[in-house]
């Protein structure tokens, strides 16, 4: 076993006797938001030199699956907010050249937003770089302790074993933008 391996068996033995199975949520929030934490720092890393931010590369990763321009609305289902929300991300995004709306040919109340080739651009680079970071942060874990830890979130999600969760409160109304895997609506969250 090697040293790193052997610490975190020691700490993983640790932390168990120290805490009570009435802590167990506590000890399992604190963990959780500790690693959102060191996650969240790293993205805001990587996305200030594409010139965005968390909120709204979540909004043009979303757009980024889409076949095609999307309602506000939908948007703002997708990522689960307000549509108060998804109009400033998308005044933002414009201004950034990163977005473009354009009228609802159906419906000429509403509107429609798409990605312009510049927004395609930044979600492929930051996409790039998150999946390196993301990487990295893995490497602490050996194969088998990461499947295992996988294994685990998609139970603590309420993900099927195979990761399928269907429609979702992730999901546009009316199912998931056409092309869109399952693990699309869950990375418009997070």
């Amino acid at each position: 076993m090697t040293s790193d391996a052997s610490q975190r068996a020691t700490t993983r033995a640790r932390t168990a006797d120290e805490t009570a199975p009435s802590d167990e949520a506590g000890e399992f929030l604190t963990l959780l938001h500790a690693a959102l934490r060191s996650v969240r720092r790293e993205a805001s890393e990587r996305l200030e030199p594409a010139g965005t931010t968390p909120g709204q590369f979540r909004m043009l990763r979303f757009l980024a699956r889409c076949d095609g321009p999307c309602r506000l609305g939908a948007v703002a289902s997708a990522l689960d907010v307000a549509p108060r929300s998804v109009t400033s991300k998308v005044d933002d995004a414009e201004r950034a050249g990163l977005v473009r709306r354009t009228p609802d040919p159906h419906d000429r109340r509403a509107t429609l937003v798409e990605l312009t080739p510049q927004g395609r651009d930044v979600v492929e680079q930051v996409g790039a770089e998150r999946s390196s970071s993301a990487g990295t942060l893995l490497a602490r874990l050996d194969a088998t302790e990461r499947a295992e830890l996988l294994r685990l979130l998609r139970v603590v999600a309420g993900e099927g074993a195979d990761g399928d969760r269907g429609a979702g409160p992730g999901a546009p109304p009316g199912g998931r933008p056409e092309g869109e895997k399952g693990a699309a609506a869950a990375d418009a969250r997070g």
